[in-house]
């Protein structure tokens, strides 16, 4: 009988000293942070509904865990499973096992940003998003001409040119070429509801007209403050049947035949285009470029003004005249002192 209870009470003490030891091994797991990946940076993907095993799996595998244990314990102990996010992470220092957790369960997934500048045409845009990752070059060059994502909005369009928004646009590191226009699209759809809900679409016009009017002062305005008095000028010179004089849409043209060098010169003002602003009474046949959200606000809400003509004054800003003889006043002080340089309208 003494050897029986000395025979318990020695494995009841190993077993007492395994739990300790295994206690002081969790707590020295959960408080160690661990990096072992081979590489400098590790992309995890966790499916959708993933199993919190099934993720310490992967975990594992690429060298973001050591022991699955310690991890599998701290999700449950905090009663984390239903919360844990999908996506991909990117993982590249050492983390506890509670780190790694409390990353999933924020969601810290990996993106890319890039940012789109206001007034970049269409086939600029899909070579920078190309340049960042953003998709695969061939495929959204031929994207472009999914006109059926915006055929409710401007049924004659050619292409998608006026209807990528510029912003600055998070994509996970594995985006496809489609998702990256099409959420480029429908943040133009949000965008134009939004300001025409404050400035609704003008009589006579519609929002086809009215992207590619922004799309013009896009290109010409430099200050945010100057877009609604460029308006103001381009819409007073439809009103009178003058040509719109802008050097943008020469520019554009050239871009769209392949001969732009980088400069314009007074025969490319007689090119003969649909986008010759200089020869035609009326606006392009569609936008140049893709403008922001200022200047579709100027295209909706332009200022009230008798100006017809403007001239840079070489500083960002522009000199506003009512008359041609005001204009020529503006363009001898101005530009005539330097050689090669053209603001539009001149005529």
């Amino acid at each position: 009988m003494k050897g029986l209870k000395r025979t318990l009470a020695i494995a009841l003490a190993g077993l007492l000293l395994a739990g300790i030891g295994a206690a002081v091994w969790l707590v020295s797991e959960l408080q160690t942070p661990y990096y072992g990946a081979p590489t400098k940076e590790v992309f995890v993907e966790i499916p959708r509904r993933a199993s919190t095993s099934r993720i310490a799996d992967l975990l594992i595998q690429t060298g973001v865990l050591r022991h699955r244990l310690p991890f599998i314990i701290y999700i449950r102990y905090k009663n984390l499973g239903r919360h844990i996010q999908a996506g991909e992470y990117s993982f590249s220092k050492a983390a506890t096992p509670g780190q790694v957790a409390l990353r999933l369960v924020r969601g810290d997934i990996t993106f890319r940003s890039v940012t789109i500048p206001e007034g970049l045409t269409a086939v600029d845009t899909i070579e920078l998003l190309a340049k960042n990752g953003m998709g695969d070059p061939g495929k959204l060059r031929q994207l472009l001409s999914r006109t059926d994502w915006i055929r409710d909005i401007d049924p004659k369009a050619h292409n998608l040119e006026g209807y990528l928004f510029p912003e600055t646009y998070r994509f996970s590191r594995r985006v496809d070429s489609e998702t990256v226009l099409k959420i480029m699209v429908q943040q133009f759809r949000i965008r134009i509801a939004r300001l025409t809900a404050v400035h609704p679409v003008p009589a006579g016009w519609t929002v086809p007209r009215i992207v590619t009017l922004a799309s013009m002062i896009e290109k010409e305005a430099k200050r945010k403050e100057e877009g609604p008095l460029i308006a103001s000028v381009l819409l007073n010179r439809l009103e009178k049947g003058m040509p719109l004089g802008c050097d943008a849409t020469i520019i554009y043209a050239k871009k769209l035949a392949g001969t732009y060098k980088g400069n314009l010169s007074k025969a490319d003002m007689t090119m003969e285009s649909p986008y010759n602003s200089y020869i035609h009474t009326n606006l392009p046949p569609g936008p140049i470029a893709n403008p922001g959200e200022n200047s579709l606000r100027a295209a909706l809400n332009p200022a009230r003004t008798d100006f017809l003509y403007y001239v840079s004054r070489n500083d960002g800003t522009h000199q506003f005249s009512e008359d041609f003889a005001s204009h020529n006043r503006a363009v001898d002080r101005f530009q005539r002192s330097a050689p090669g340089r053209r603001s539009a309208p001149k005529r």
